[in-house]
């Protein structure tokens, strides 16, 4: 065993070490271990016909022994396993390894199995078997399907364009899924241009078209808005100096430049803080979610009190 692996075994089994102390001293304690969810079952009457529908949220740990509160073995499997995938995902910290890469395809298989999943029921089923077949639909798949709902005829374009899309598995005539995913790639580009033209160039102009002197209903000067107004047109104008490069950038011209290059990079230092800040409160919300919500090493809400 080389001193990797034997680093990375040490680590594993002085976790499962502390795991197992910190569950058997949870229930010695409380007579429950960490990481255990209990749903609060609720039952709503629909009528004197109709049965009444049972659903099960979840409730507070300390309130387990209370009447309809129950041991939820689905929802702990999930509090588990959401651990251990997070650990699995921070032992890259310590480089590439057999468990970050479990993480990594467990991560990309069931999110690919359930957007094909979401997309296979809302769009097939839903939109376009929902618009051709609806009878039969509200009969097997669909059977809250409006009753006046008729055959809409329009669906069958869709429907030739999917089956011409497949056309590429087919041994021969895989020129035919040339058709279809040009449509789709000229009609996806034709709306993005215009949504991209609205908001990415016409809306910035709009917001820069802007009154120097902002005046207040009595006739008064608005100190504070005006200077805003001043400082966002003054800072667009200085920043397309920067990239107006048919003017020498001396005299005037270069320090209005300067004075742009220096807005921009405010501005780029303002939108990487607030990526990394975004990064942290990931960060801190799973750090939180390992402590609270799996350890019970911390309970911020009060939601085990007395446990």
């Amino acid at each position: 065993m080389n001193r990797e692996n034997l680093i990375w075994l040490t680590l594993m089994l002085l976790g499962g070490g502390v795991l197992l102390v910190n569950a058997g001293v949870k229930y010695s304690q409380s007579g429950t271990v960490n990481g255990t969810v209990y749903v609060q079952e609720i039952v709503a009457d629909t009528g004197p016909d109709t049965p009444p529908i049972v659903t099960y949220e979840r409730t507070i740990a300390s309130l387990r022994n209370e009447p309809g509160v129950s041991f939820s073995l689905s929802r702990t499997i999930g509090v588990w396993a959401a651990a251990l995938c997070t650990l699995a995902v921070f032992s890259f910290l310590w480089g590439d390894n057999p468990l970050y890469k479990l993480a990594e395809s467990v991560f990309v298989g069931v999110s690919a199995a359930y957007a094909m999943v979401v997309g296979f029921w809302t769009e097939i089923v839903q939109n376009l078997l929902g618009n051709l077949l609806p009878d039969l639909m509200r009969r097997t798949l669909l059977p809250g399907l409006q009753s006046t709902k008729t055959t809409e005829w329009e669906y069958i374009v869709p429907l030739i364009l999917g089956v011409m899309m497949l056309w590429r598995l087919a041994p021969s005539g895989g020129w035919i899924a040339r058709w279809p995913l040009a449509f789709f790639i000229g009609a996806t580009a034709g709306i993005r241009l215009i949504s991209y033209l609205e908001s990415d160039f016409v809306q910035q102009i709009n917001n820069t078209i802007l009154p120097l002197v902002v005046l207040t209903a009595d006739g008064t000067v608005d100190v504070w808005w005006s200077v805003k107004n001043v400082t966002i047109v003054f800072g667009v104008f200085v920043s397309l100096v920067y990239f107006f490069f048919s003017v020498e950038h001396t005299g005037t011209v270069g320090a209005l430049a300067r004075i742009g290059i220096w807005l921009l990079m405010i501005t780029f230092g303002a939108s990487f803080g607030y990526t990394v800040m975004g990064r942290v409160a990931l960060l801190a919300a799973r750090l939180e979610f390992l402590f609270d919500e799996w350890l019970w090493v911390i309970d911020p809400l009060q939601r085990r009190l007395g446990l």
